[in-house]
């Protein structure tokens, strides 16, 4: 990859958008990131999406701590910590082994399944944290699995937020502090395998405008959002996204 990729105005134009929605899904919803991941993938080379989108969502992860820094359940995070880094590590081996269309098809169908299991528990439950140690190692691993090699983990983890029946902020401020330490414990992995260079962290430093708009555009929208319109729109956006890259 060039220091700075020669692209159409379309291309540009389109990286910004997704650059929008990055700040956008930290502070408002997370599942739409999944349409972020999309445009990066469709543009640029596929390990240098992966690592360009990487830096700007550390970006929209700082505006997400910031606005919601006294929300977030710290036990939930904690409990998930040890299965996410295991899922890490493994996530790192599948990205050095792996091509892109198993990439995108493992993780498609894992978080259709995902899915499946949130809405089927939520109707059979009245409410509280996912079963146990059992969800937690379960969801943290896929969700360290899914970040590490797409950068997708925030639809999995979505889903286990949404299972726990956290309200808006504590979901948005759980899952701000969750993503700012799993993505900043990715770099190390992400430049080791090549994915980070000169060339998209030139690329990032264009993009960050977006990012700062769109989370500013988050947290407005999020102070008006329904918990019922919320937790719709993050079960739909996250089954587009599983549908996306099973395509």
């Amino acid at each position: 990859m060039t220091l700075l990729p020669q692209l159409p105005a379309v291309a540009w134009a389109l990286l910004a958008t997704a650059a929008l929605i990055v700040g956008f899904s930290k502070t408002a919803l997370p599942g739409v990131n999944t349409i972020s991941i999309a445009i990066f993938a469709a543009i640029l080379p596929a390990r240098h999406s992966t690592g360009a989108l990487l830096v700007l969502l550390i970006v929209g992860d700082a505006f997400a701590v910031w606005a919601y820094r006294k929300h977030a359940s710290w036990p939930t995070i904690l409990r998930l910590a040890p299965a996410v880094v295991g899922g890490l590590a493994l996530g790192a081996v599948f990205l050095a082994l792996a091509d892109d269309s198993w990439v995108r098809r493992v993780i498609g169908i894992i978080l259709l399944l995902v899915v499946g299991f949130t809405v089927w528990r939520r109707w059979i439950s009245s409410g509280g944290a996912p079963a146990g140690r059992a969800a937690s190692i379960g969801y943290g691993s896929l969700g360290g699995f899914t970040t590490m090699v797409a950068n997708a983990g925030g639809p999995v983890m979505s889903m286990y937020f949404l299972a726990a029946r956290f309200p808006v902020k504590a979901f948005l401020g759980t899952a701000a502090w969750f993503f700012a330490c799993i993505n900043l414990a990715k770099l190390p992995f992400s430049i080791g395998l090549g994915l980070i260079d000169a060339g998209s962290l030139v690329l990032d430093l264009l993009l960050v405008p977006g990012v700062i708009i769109g989370a500013l555009l988050g947290r407005w929208a999020a102070n008006r959002m329904r918990q019922g319109f919320f937790d719709v729109a993050v079960l739909g956006a996250t089954v587009l996204g599983a549908v996306y890259l099973l395509i």
